[in-house]
């Protein structure tokens, strides 16, 4: 444990490190590159309570990802065309503020994944997957339907939004305030994991009928760790439509979902820092591989496949010596 809590203070060190020298190198793209990490490491760190934790494999995670970026792209879109969302039977404008953004965001897809969890947790296996796929493919398409904001195309907002005392069109003060928001929901998952109900979580996990019996219910339990998980998701997506200053239903696509969970998955399912390092590989793969060949995705191919067959605890077991698999 104590290797790999250095391992972890190395990666969030290493995080840090690499936009600092793009910044005092004057590499902006590589700043960009290091924010999208924060950012999709964070939605991967929301997927892995349920999924590291409660054992709760969804294929439907985009949903909540996409319900934080659509939160963002109406408040915004509405704010700098100075049109409110309605005005009955309260006046309700869009806005530009970031934590007021972030606040609807957790919220509605906190909302969502109630609703989802509490339909979807009534199965389990393969039937639990292909309920969270179906929400997430209804969003979807309902957003592909929506000519109010975009449609198919999606829509675009041309000036990202405001945090107070800071410019966030600088990217290296837009990755801080990424990154800042990464270590504290880091720090939540540690500390929840913790805690008393991470501990029932995880006994769940392992045998639901023994946690049963000694009066807890496991239903409540998975259904708390899936809002818990859907909340974090979608304040990543308001913060990746933010990067991109673009909203779009792709980002309610099942591939989508499939990516956080292979970045659970090579950093290391259940493993605190798991995502952030999975979305790194997977960054650094598409970044450096995807501009000397269009099947790129091969070489993740092959990773993933090693990782599943000899490294089951993800690269991070790897590297703190306990994640090689035995006959």
């Amino acid at each position: 444990m104590r290797r790999e809590q250095i391992l972890n203070g190395a990666v969030l060190l290493g995080l840090i490190a690499v936009p600092l020298w793009a910044w005092s190198s004057g590499e902006p793209f590589i700043i960009t590159l290091a924010t999208k990490v924060a950012v999709l490491g964070l939605a991967g760190v929301g997927l892995n309570i349920a999924l590291g934790t409660g054992g709760l494999v969804s294929l439907g995670h985009a949903a909540f990802f996409g319900i934080g970026g659509y939160a963002m792209g109406i408040l915004a879109s509405h704010a700098q065309q100075y049109v409110p969302l309605f005005e009955w039977p309260l006046l309700v404008e869009g806005t530009k503020s970031m934590p007021v953004i972030w606040l609807v965001a957790i919220v509605f897809s906190g909302l969502a994944a109630l609703l989802i969890g509490a339909l979807s947790l009534r199965t389990s296996g393969v039937y639990f997957i292909m309920i969270t796929l179906a929400f997430a493919q209804m969003l979807y398409y309902f957003a592909i339907s929506w000519p109010a904001y975009g449609g198919e195309d999606g829509m675009a907002i041309y000036v990202r939004n405001s945090f107070p005392g800071l410019n966030t069109l600088d990217p290296i003060q837009f990755f801080a305030i990424t990154f800042v928001i990464l270590c504290m929901t880091l720090w939540f998952n540690a500390r929840l994991v913790r805690s008393p109900f991470g501990t029932a979580l995880a006994a769940a996990r392992q045998n639901a009928e023994r946690v049963e019996a000694v009066g807890i219910d496991p239903y409540k339990l998975r259904l708390a760790a899936f809002v818990i998980s859907g909340m974090i998701t979608g304040l990543a997506g308001a913060l990746f439509a933010d990067l991109n200053r673009f909203v779009s239903p792709t980002m309610f696509g099942w591939h989508l979902s499939g990516e956080l969970i292979v970045f659970v998955i090579l950093g290391g399912t259940g493993r605190l820092l798991g995502p952030v390092v999975g979305a790194a590989i997977f960054i650094t793969l598409e970044h450096v591989l995807g501009g000397i060949s269009e099947y790129w995705q091969i070489f993740l191919g092959v990773l993933l496949l090693g990782v599943v067959l000899v490294a089951r605890g993800g690269v991070i077991a790897v590297i703190a010596g306990k994640g090689v698999a035995h006959d």
